[in-house]
């Protein structure tokens, strides 16, 4: 059953991103291959970090058991009579912070006599947004590393959430963005912008020089990604869309879904 959306389905992103995210940059490479073969070899590759929770790393902590016996020292420096021994301290428990791993995929474009990187391509994922994370820190590194680099990067945001990525000048009211960063061009980059009504668009992908752009059909491939990995089932319709919509597209949501799902929230 096809989405009934016309492009990007605002329901992936707060129920199914995770596996989503993982097909898009798999299919994204089969779709690519065609057109750059032989001469790219067109590569999914992988990022790892370790994601903790905001607040969870102050500069200094001082441990319990370390406080308590700072506390038994002072009483004794009172004039306290009592003999402690170390069987008068009893454990208190407490959760510690224990990141989690992370792992993030993209694509990297090869040229295949050289092996030299050409084009990165990434698909943001949530912990790219989130102010303050390990995963925005991890992800700005790369991205500035590309961006001083002589490789192209393709940068796609199908997240209506998070913090957007710095640019030096304000981004059109949209929904979703791609920004096609030419290593000729920059610091200027090609910005595309559409919101949650329209089809996803068709994006170039520069290649060297004196090879034309090999062409990513989004919607294409979205669509591929939604029908193979059974959306049409595994996504909740019922339920409401995370992050929250505008009272219009709410109400052109409830549209689009009439035929087949109850009404959101109900």
């Amino acid at each position: 059953m096809p989405s009934p959306f016309p492009g990007m389905d605002p329901f992936i992103e707060g129920q199914r991103w995770s596996s989503f995210h993982d097909r898009l940059i798999v299919a994204i490479g089969d779709a690519l291959v065609p057109q750059v073969r032989p001469r790219y070899i067109v590569d999914v590759e992988e990022r790892a970090y370790l994601e903790h929770a905001p607040g969870e790393r102050p500069p200094f902590v001082i441990p319990d058991v370390m406080m308590a016996e700072r506390e038994l020292d002072g009483a004794r420096g009172a004039g306290s009579t009592a003999v402690v021994t170390a069987t008068t301290i009893q454990p208190v428990m407490l959760p510690v912070p224990v990141p989690h791993r992370e792992r993030e995929t993209f694509l990297v474009l090869r040229d295949r006599a050289s092996h030299a990187v050409v084009t990165v391509i990434e698909v943001l994922s949530p912990s790219n947004k989130r102010a303050s994370s390990d995963g925005r820190r991890e992800y700005r590194e790369k991205r500035d590393a590309v961006l001083m680099s002589s490789a192209h990067l393709v940068e796609i945001d199908l997240l209506r959430g998070g913090e957007r990525l710095p640019t030096l000048r304000e981004l059109p009211a949209a929904d979703f963005f791609a920004f096609v960063c030419r290593a000729g061009a920059r610091p200027m980059a090609e910005v595309y912008a559409w919101s949650l009504r329209d089809v996803l668009p068709i994006l170039p992908v520069p290649l060297v020089d004196a090879d034309p752009d090999a062409r990513l059909d989004l919607q294409s491939v979205c669509t591929a990604v939604y029908d193979r990995g059974g959306y049409d089932y595994a996504l909740d319709y019922t339920q409401p869309v995370d992050p929250p919509l505008s009272d219009a597209d709410t109400d052109w949501l409830r549209e689009r879904l009439a035929p087949v799902a109850p009404p959101v929230g109900e």
